[in-house]
C-alpha cells in the first residue's frame, strides 16, 4: 500500500512540474508578444483645434463638411502635434512634405508668412483644402469611395491612384484597391496605403463623431 502512494506521489509531482513548465511557456510567449495595442483616445491637445478645424472645412467644404474625418485623419498623421517631423522629413500637423508644402503654396498663393507647415492654422487649411483638391480629381461609386480614394493619394500619390484605376478599368473601390501595386506603386507599399483610409474612417473617425459631418459607406 505504501508503494502505491509513493507511485502515485511521484506521478503528482511529474504532473505538477509537467503544468508549471506549460505556465512558464505561456507566460513567456505573453511577455515576447507584449501588452495588448491600447484603444485610441482623442488626444488632450486635440480639443484646442477643434473651433479652427470645423471653421475651415464649413469654408472649404460648406455646412456639410465631414469635419469628424478631417480631425481623425490629423490625428492618424501627426496625433495633432504641430512640431511633428516624420523621419522623412514630413512636417506639421498635416505632415506635409517640404516639397509639396511649397507646391501647395503656390497653388493657393496664401502671404509668404502664412505658408508655415508648423503653423497649426496653416496646416489645417492644407490638409483640408489638398483633401477637397484630391477628391474633385478622383472617381467612385459613392461619396464615401471618392474620400477613400482621396485619402489613399494623400497617403500615397494621387498619379498611383489614377495609373492603378487605369489598370482595374473600373473606379469601383474594391476593383481599384486589388489593383494596387499593378502600376508605378511598389506593392511593398500596398499595405499602408490601404490600411491609412481604412484606420481613418473606421477606427478614428468614430471617435469624432460628436465634431461634426462623417464620411460613412
Amino acid at each position: 500500500m505504501a508503494r502505491r502512494s509513493l507511485h502515485l506521489a511521484d506521478i503528482a509531482r511529474e504532473l505538477l512540474a509537467l503544468f508549471g513548465g506549460i505556465l512558464v511557456i505561456l507566460m513567456g510567449v505573453h511577455l515576447l508578444s507584449g501588452p495588448a495595442q491600447a484603444a485610441p483616445i482623442v488626444p488632450r491637445a486635440a480639443i484646442a483645434y477643434r473651433s479652427d478645424l470645423t471653421r475651415i472645412a464649413h469654408a472649404e467644404w460648406g455646412l456639410a463638411a465631414p469635419v469628424a474625418a478631417f480631425a481623425a485623419q490629423i490625428h492618424q498623421e501627426s496625433g495633432w502635434r504641430p512640431e511633428a517631423v516624420s523621419r522623412v522629413g514630413a512636417r506639421g500637423m498635416a505632415q506635409f512634405m517640404p516639397a509639396t508644402a511649397v507646391w501647395w503654396c503656390q497653388v493657393q498663393r496664401p502671404p509668404a508668412e502664412d505658408c508655415q507647415p508648423a503653423n497649426p492654422v496653416w496646416s489645417m487649411r492644407a490638409l483640408v483644402g489638398y483633401d477637397r483638391w484630391l477628391y474633385q480629381r478622383v472617381s467612385g461609386d459613392s461619396d464615401f469611395d471618392r474620400h477613400w480614394a482621396a485619402l489613399r493619394s494623400y497617403n500615397g500619390g494621387l498619379g498611383h491612384w489614377l495609373n492603378e484605376a487605369k489598370n482595374a478599368g473600373s473606379y469601383q473601390r474594391a476593383e481599384v484597391d486589388r489593383a494596387c501595386g499593378s502600376a508605378s506603386r511598389a506593392a511593398v507599399h500596398c499595405a499602408e496605403n490601404l490600411g491609412y483610409p481604412r484606420r481613418i474612417l473606421f477606427t478614428l473617425q468614430p471617435l469624432y463623431s460628436a465634431w461634426g459631418g462623417e464620411v460613412t459607406p
